[in-house]
């Protein structure tokens, strides 16, 4: 069913802040299994698509040449109504595949929020020209970047973080001066309908628009000439993104995923590891990206790592089954494909010998799948060779370092890296070692909402990279500027005709700048 509250409406577009909704969290009763739902507004047809892309190339100029004032409005704007509805995303959240309003405050508002605030501080230095020095050659030149939007920019989110992976590329979009088009998940459509209502009541349809409908809607978007394409997904879509967008040569951010791996030494403080291990892997139920996918632990901690993972799967979801069941603090995978996949990799994972250290249960009628901690799992068990992308969690022994890094560099570049250890030499190790579009040292996933650390993959994991300033630059078009002031008879020499005079020239050229 399609959360269909109506909410006070928000002032015009053009009007000043919003006043900010309340932050106090709630607390809910076990819902219902969930329904299929659909999102409130139809599905746009692939011919009006043509149309929406004209008029918002027709409006680019107007918003290419705003300053940075009126840009950080329009960021304020958003962050105060993202506020001032969170009830709403709480709501929809909730109902696509039950998240905890923490979470949806943590990992979904205040990411965005973030973002926003560093965004808005910075975007005046960020849009200023770089100045570049001028070697000895470029005498009587000045040289600068100038950042200028790439014009009309499409986002495709996915369903698993949908309003912060929807927001998030919007803010650099919005920051970087573009028209935008932002296309939902379909399997989150209350989210989506909410985040349609808001958009639609911030911006003019000429400026943002957000789109709804299914992967042919997106197959649509995806065959038109749009400047730059964002996408965060499966590795399996973003080769068909970014292989639509070499078709008019459109630059591509992709946000993938993969097998993030968490290493944890004899060194390592074991309750910290193991609470940021449960936390990081189960917050969402697994739905995240950069969530620890396996853990390799050395061999004579491992018994102890898979008592304190055991202790904090109690403390965080309960002691019991029938607790973490209906614990208000633990989600839902988001549909019944998702769900049969997670438990194809379960079983298996135990037809090839793995046990079952914690949870294990599971409920076809409301999607759910207990956290779950697997020892003795094979190397070449199907849980080992795809990203799981839910609450499932092998953990393996290792003797020494060289064998954990044969592991992790036999599959593709991670994501996100964990390393948990009280010794510096591992840490040096690991890093050159191995590769990883991000690394944390005895801490979880937090380092997504670093504003001023790049966030992004490498080959299987991703193309580019986001957040603050990188967020502004990978939707903006580096136009570089030389601009003679005064001189330029070296140069003059180089003209043809070509004689010794022009050959005395490039040699010294060539020696001496």
């Amino acid at each position: 069913m399609v959360v269909q509250k109506r909410h006070k409406a928000l002032p015009a577009k053009d009007q000043g802040e919003w006043v900010r909704g309340s932050t106090t969290a709630r607390s809910r009763t076990p819902a219902p299994p969930m329904a299929s739902a659909t999102t409130s507004a139809p599905p746009s047809p692939p011919e009006d698509i043509d149309a929406l892309l004209s008029t918002l190339r027709s409006h680019a100029p107007a918003v290419q040449q705003t300053t940075a004032e009126q840009r950080k409005r329009k960021l304020q704007r958003l962050a105060d109504a993202l506020l001032a509805r969170r009830d709403a995303f709480c709501d929809a959240l909730h109902a696509d595949f039950r998240k905890a309003p923490v979470e949806v405050d943590l990992t979904e508002i205040k990411t965005v929020t973030k973002e926003i605030e560093h965004t808005i501080a910075h975007l005046e230095d960020w849009m200023q020209p770089d100045r570049v020095g001028s070697p000895l050659l470029f005498t009587g030149t000045r040289s600068a970047i100038h950042y200028e939007p790439k014009g009309v920019v499409l986002i495709l989110s996915p369903w698993n973080y949908p309003v912060n992976l929807t927001l998030g590329p919007l803010v650099g979009a919005i920051a970087a001066g573009n028209c935008a088009v932002l296309k939902p998940s379909e399997h989150t459509p209350n989210t989506a309908a909410v985040l349609q209502d808001l958009l639609h009541d911030l911006f003019e349809e000429r400026e943002i628009r957000v789109l709804t409908g299914g992967p042919d809607v997106a197959q649509s978007l995806t065959r038109q000439p749009f400047d730059h394409i964002y996408f965060t997904g499966s590795p399996a879509i973003g080769r068909k993104v970014m292989k639509a967008a070499a078709e008019h040569l459109a630059s591509v951010t992709l946000e993938l995923g993969g097998k993030s791996p968490a290493i944890v030494d004899d060194t390592a403080d074991l309750d910290r590891a193991a609470g940021r291990i449960v936390w990081s892997k189960f917050t969402n139920a697994g739905q995240t990206c950069i969530a620890p996918d396996y853990v390799l632990v050395e061999a004579p901690v491992h018994d102890a790592l898979v008592d304190r993972l055991r202790d904090r799967i109690h403390q965080f979801y309960g002691a019991t089954p029938h607790a973490q069941r209906t614990s208000d603090d633990y989600a839902r995978l988001v549909h019944e494909d998702h769900y049969r996949k997670v438990l194809d990799l379960f079983s298996g994972a135990l037809d090839a010998g793995a046990t079952v250290a914690v949870g294990g249960q599971h409920d076809a009628e409301t999607n759910y799948v207990a956290p779950t901690v697997l020892t003795d799992v094979p190397l070449e068990a199907p849980i080992m060779q795809k990203e799981i992308f839910g609450p499932l969690l092998p953990v393996l022994p290792f003797q020494t370092l060289d064998e954990a890094f044969r592991i992790i560099n036999a599959r593709s570049a991670p994501l996100s890296l964990y390393l948990f250890t009280e010794r510096e030499s591992t840490v040096d190790r690991v890093l050159y070692q191995t590769t990883a579009g991000s690394t944390c040292v005895n801490e979880g996933f937090v380092h997504f909402v670093h504003p001023r650390l790049p966030f992004g993959g490498k080959g299987e994991s991703g193309i580019g990279r986001a957040h603050g300033v990188r967020s502004f630059r990978e939707f903006s078009n580096e136009r570089s500027v030389l601009r003679r002031t005064y001189g330029s008879e070296l140069l003059d020499t180089l003209y043809p005709p070509y004689g010794r005079l022009t050959s005395r020239v490039s040699d010294w050229v060539l020696r001496f700048f």
